[in-house]
């Protein structure tokens, strides 16, 4: 809608969207937005079998069960489970990133059960697989489409470089295979690398892409047309792309409420999903993006990526422990199939070595 100043349309009935602290009325602005050309066009990937999956997610994890492992092994052959070797049971698992508090909860665990037996390096894996297992559970919730909203509008917030754009093209791949219809709102307008992104992986799973006109434009107006243009076409789903620069976190925090204050001109319930990507070779830094993240936004998800290339998998354990947020996927690679829905007892067989 070129020079043009939207005025507020309908408001979709139902309860709010997530909510921001802090909204205040804005000027009207204008924005420009185009509907991008796909810049290629591939058939999809086929999706992988479930067990195949958990094959890649336990070979993804191997630096991850090696640093965990490594400081197990010798320590319980056959020794009793006494004060010093929990001391020990539970710096290990903080060096190899679950956390404080998780790690001192699973020693609790371990005190109540095993204190004073004799114990294998065998039987501590089990018992530490079940532990953190009962941390995961309650987060384990894959994202579900909630086809009553029309869209369902998914804002995807997150710093440069964890792998945003492309959870946007996996996730929009995965609902077109099954069927339902796609648009990916091109929002970090300031990356043009990003934008390309987008439209390539638009092309190849045949998503329609709402690019804005020119570098820089207004991100909010870019979205404002993007569900303007997803609810006349009658589509599914609406995943919006976000900027990243932390660095600046005043005028990040102000950008992404500001898309959210104007999408809800469309929309009052929208958007129906907040996911914020966190890229697990960063450790324990995944925690602290969680809590800046969720001083801007109501953050209803976690997705975590690149669980492939890290000796760090065990900052899920930490993030569960400390947010309790849905773990709604992890990403073990760069196809489309290798982001998959979050299974706890999978992950904590998977974090110890176990099948």
């Amino acid at each position: 809608m070129p020079g043009s100043t939207p005025e507020p349309g309908p408001v979709s009935p139902g309860e709010p969207g997530p909510s921001i602290p802090g909204t205040t009325p804005e000027q009207p602005f204008t924005p420009r937005a185009v509907l991008a050309e796909p810049l290629a066009a591939e058939p999809l990937a086929e999706a992988a079998e479930p067990r195949g999956f958990f094959a890649r997610l336990k070979a993804g994890l191997s630096r991850s069960t090696q640093k965990l492992t490594d400081g197990i092994t010798g320590l319980f052959n056959k020794r009793k489970l006494d004060d010093e070797a929990l001391e020990e049971l539970e710096e290990t698992l903080i060096m190899a990133d679950l956390g404080v508090s998780a790690s001192h909860r699973i020693v609790q665990g371990f005190r109540k059960t095993k204190f004073g037996k004799e114990v294998t390096d065998a039987e501590v894996k089990g018992a530490l697989a079940d532990e953190i297992g009962a941390i995961l559970a309650p987060v384990a919730k894959p994202l579900v489409v909630d086809t009553a909203r029309k869209p369902f509008t998914v804002l995807v917030v997150g710093v440069n470089g964890v792998g945003k754009t492309t959870t946007i093209a996996k996730l929009g791949q995965q609902w077109r295979e099954e069927g339902h219809s796609v648009i990916f709102a091109a929002g970090d307008t300031f990356r043009a690398a990003a934008v390309e992104q987008l439209q390539v992986w638009g092309g190849r799973v045949g998503a329609t892409v709402v690019a804005a006109a020119k570098q820089g434009a207004d991100s909010a107006g870019l979205a404002y047309d993007a569900l303007q243009q997803a609810q006349k076409s009658g589509t599914g789903i609406l995943l919006i792309d976000t900027a990243g620069r932390l660095h600046n976190k005043s005028a990040l925090m102000e950008e992404l409420r500001k898309v959210i204050r104007t999408i809800r001109k469309l929309d009052s319930t929208a958007p129906h999903a907040v996911l914020l990507v966190l890229d697990a070779t960063t450790g324990q830094n995944a925690v602290q993006q969680t809590k800046v993240f969720k001083e801007m936004v109501d953050v209803s998800g976690l997705v975590v990526t690149k669980l492939d290339g890290s000796a760090k998998g065990g900052v899920v354990v930490a993030l569960a422990q400390e947010f309790g947020l849905p773990v709604h996927a992890v990403g073990v690679g760069e196809k489309a199939a290798d982001l998959r829905p979050f299974d706890a007892r999978d992950f904590a067989r998977g974090l110890v070595g176990l099948d």
